[in-house]
């Protein structure tokens, strides 16, 4: 019997790189990915057969089956979602994240397989001026948040269903890394820029974790063996934005002065820089909402892998030093 991993959802960041991590620790004998979007990056393992790629799209019913499976160990991972935000109509964030939980649930239960990690978000806790760990209650505001809470409650009902079953979520904070344009990346070409704009001088600590540090917990978590386990992932300590900002600029050498105003203030301006893009027919990343959200905080605390020994190799200065040595062309 095969032991498999099956990521759905598989070709985009958090997937590509979990990907890699499992075969270079031979966690399984045979990789297959299901997703809308091409997998990139694995010409090799596609060819030998140790990686294959079929097209699915989890809105509708996932229609394929495997013989041969070892159902207690094999995994399946489900990172398949509609996440940006502010980027799609409300109602899609529902009309994916939904019946694409429902859809990888049944898949599983008509395989067998008894494993399912799920990559939710820590959007269902909602705003918070204060600390958040896994004990604390979820207030989802965006539909994002609330179509990930609903989500998640999906895969605790196929958990329920059978006792030999567990379940995996993780509830991950921004990420960031080799590759990855987001926001962490954006902050670091705008402080070389000298366009980067600390929204209320930069106080706040807004959560966020390095790709290899977020994998490296997937695999130790599977390894317990509770049924369910429920865990933030961000790097720990955190460092305020602010001190970020500083960390970046000496790592690189930045000299430019940074900017500080105003939320308010840099909300009116995205609106406006938004609104010049859209009559010239571009799209931008500055938006009203993506600048809220900027100044406000995201203080997440991964309280479970704290108290069963995780090591957090990855602190904010250590992350850089890493990300410059294995992938320099980000920066060049």
């Amino acid at each position: 019997m095969k032991k498999l991993s099956i990521l759905i959802g598989g070709s985009g960041y958090i997937g590509r790189n979990l990907l890699r991590y499992l075969l270079r620790h031979d966690f399984a004998d045979k990789y297959l990915v299901l997703d809308i979007e091409e997998l990139s990056g694995f010409r090799e393992e596609l060819i030998n057969g140790m990686v294959d790629f079929h097209r699915v799209d989890v809105r509708e019913k996932i229609d394929y089956s495997f013989a041969n499976i070892d159902l207690e160990n094999s995994w399946i991972f489900n990172f398949a979602a509609v996440h940006r935000e502010p980027g799609h109509e409300y109602r899609e964030y529902f009309d994916t994240n939904v019946p694409g939980a429902k859809n990888v649930c049944q898949f599983a239960s008509r395989l067998g397989i008894r494993n399912i990690l799920f990559t939710s978000s820590i959007a269902p806790y909602g705003k918070s001026l204060g600390e958040r760990s896994e004990k604390s209650f979820l207030y989802p505001e965006t539909a994002y948040g609330i179509s990930k809470a609903l989500a998640e409650g999906i895969h605790k009902e196929w958990l329920a269903e059978n006792n030999e079953r567990r379940l995996v979520i993780v509830r991950p904070s921004v990420i960031f890394g080799p590759k990855d344009p987001g926001n962490v990346y954006r902050m670091i070409k705008g402080l070389r820029n000298g366009t980067f704009v600390l929204p209320n001088g930069g106080n706040i600590i807004k959560g966020y974790g390095y790709i290899f540090g977020l994998v490296e917990s997937m695999l130790f978590v599977i390894k317990k063996r509770e049924r369910i386990i429920i865990y933030n992932y961000a790097e720990n300590p955190l460092e305020p934005l602010n001190q970020m900002v500083e960390i970046t600029k000496k790592e690189f050498g930045y000299k430019r002065p940074t900017l500080k105003l105003s939320v308010s203030l840099l909300a009116v301006i995205a609106f406006f820089i938004q609104k010049g893009f859209n009559i010239i027919g571009k799209k931008s990343d500055i938006h009203p909402v993506r600048v809220r959200k900027a100044g406000f905080p995201t203080n997440i605390k991964p309280q479970y892998l704290i108290d069963n020994g995780f090591e957090f190799k990855y602190d904010f200065r250590n992350a850089i030093k890493h990300w410059r040595m294995v992938s320099p062309e980000d920066f060049e």
